[in-house]
């Protein structure tokens, strides 16, 4: 059994707050990169599929904009070259079930080397838009994960959802990224993403911030300048993969949200800074709010056989804590949290759901959640082993090539000022944390999700997938 350390939120500078660009989170359709490099670039397409989801990033990683030309380029070019499911694939269900040695064995007998060469229903999973179960059967060698599905096509950002739920559906390319990635999680500090200044950068914003009189746009440029480049710090999953671009976009449009430099795309739903400011709330000088998006689900739902769990739960919650900042620069977890970021935090987690679907990203980073769940359990129960499946494709021992994209290793910072009684608001930092193991620890027995396994059993079933 693989030993786990104590698993702590990342921590960050907290005297200014990063604007970090939307990272990768379309989903790439099949001959896209037939043949491409592997910069994702498209050669006869007249662009370059680096520049998705409204940024680029560039060969050093630092992260840029892009132009509406380019966005309206990539969606028109998705939408165009990627079929519709049909049949069955396209029905809308509860529950369709996905048979991992089925879905090796598709992968293999497509006989391509890239991913995006395979075809869309292998890539998106049969339409899979979570996993809710999993299921064992020894006496066909197969694992059977399983969870609502429909049909699919690609949103005006570019991004894979379901016909009529609008929900991001689940990619081969983060499933792998989970099972291959499980072990390591489980042995070291799990999964996360944070974004920090240098400490050069800390300790000339703090003595900036030390002759500060009063607020001015000259004061946000100069803060900007003095803090610098910020760097982005990836653990637990490859820095070039799909799932680490999730990570960090979906910590950017949460922070978005919160310091009101976004629109809440659902209602009811005020940023930190309007809730400050509604109940003239004042804040210690040198304490900053930060958050953090974290694994929420209740304990795994297992048979008492050991071949059936269920996956239960919202899949993401947003969590706070206050940090004191020193005049060097450095950062000290409080313990404490101020209770309207803690008013905060409940409203995103409430509202999480109706996110995931108006802003697609919060769908996603619950996506990559589910899976890595799901191989965090893979591991632990050994399921591998017990039904006696290899899987060398889908756990890296066989090498399939995705599109080696440029890793994110730094944003340029961007200040947000509010003016609280006589302190000045001035940040918002965090991050995520994916503890799959915490969740595949938590189990109780269930009688209930071993007899949703029998009636999922599909016995002569020809395909890898079926309602």
């Amino acid at each position: 059994m693989s030993k786990r350390i104590g698993m702590k939120p990342m921590s960050n500078a907290a005297t200014c707050w990063f604007l970090k660009s939307l990272l990768v989170v379309a989903c790439l359709s099949t001959s896209a990169f037939a043949g491409g490099n592997n910069n994702g670039g498209i050669g006869n397409g007249g662009f370059n599929f680096n520049n998705v989801g409204g940024v680029k990033i560039d060969a050093n990683g630092i992260i840029q904009n892009t132009s509406v030309e380019d966005r309206a380029k990539l969606i028109d070019f998705l939408k165009r070259s990627t079929k519709a499911p049909e049949g069955e694939l396209g029905k809308k269900t509860e529950i369709r079930m996905v048979s991992l040695k089925g879905l090796e064995a598709a992968i293999q007998k497509a006989n391509v080397k890239e991913l995006y060469e395979l075809p869309a229903e292998i890539r998106y999973l049969a339409g899979l838009q979570r996993i809710q179960y999993i299921f064992l059967y020894p006496e066909k060698n197969d694992i059977v994960i399983a969870g609502p599905a429909e049909g699919w096509e690609f949103n005006d950002e570019g991004i894979m959802v379901g016909k009529t739920t609008r929900r991001p559906v689940l990619q081969l390319a983060d499933l792998m990224t989970s099972l291959q990635t499980a072990r390591s999680a489980g042995e070291g500090q799990g999964i996360s993403v944070s974004i920090d200044p240098t400490q050069e950068g800390r300790q000339r914003y703090s003595q900036f911030m030390r002759q500060i009189r009063g607020l001015s746009p000259q004061v946000l440029a100069g803060a900007r300048q003095a803090m610098g480049p910020q760097e982005i710090k990836l653990t637990g999953v490859p820095t070039n993969s799909r799932y680490a671009r999730i990570l960090v976009a979906a910590d950017y449009q949460m922070k978005r949200l919160a310091m009101d430099l976004k629109e809440a795309p659902v209602g009811n739903l005020p940023s930190f800074l309007d809730l400050m400011q509604k109940r003239r709330s004042t804040v210690s000088a040198n304490v900053m709010p930060r958050w953090w998006l974290a694994c929420s689900y209740e304990p795994i739902a297992k048979s008492g056989d050991g071949l059936a769990f269920e996956i239960k739960g919202q899949g993401v919650k947003a969590m706070t804590e206050d940090e004191l900042v020193t005049a060097e620069g450095e950062v000290v977890g409080t313990g404490r949290k101020n209770p309207i970021a803690e008013q905060w935090a409940n409203q995103m987690t409430e509202k999480y759901d109706e996110l995931s679907v108006a802003e697609t990203i919060f769908g996603e980073l619950r996506n990559i959640m589910d899976m890595s769940v799901v191989g965090a359990l893979v591991v632990r129960e050994e399921m591998l082993r017990k039904v006696n499946l290899e899987l060398p494709v889908l756990t890296g021992k066989v090498e399939l090539d995705t599109p080696d994209w440029p890793t994110p290793r730094a944003v340029d910072t961007q200040c947000s000022f509010m003016k609280v009684g006589r302190n000045t608001v001035v940040t918002a930092s965090g991050g995520v944390l994916v503890d799959s193991w915490g969740v595949a620890d938590k189990q109780e027995e269930s009688p209930m999700v071993g007899l949703v396994r029998t009636q999922a059993d599909a016995d002569g079933m020809s395909l890898w997938w079926w309602n």
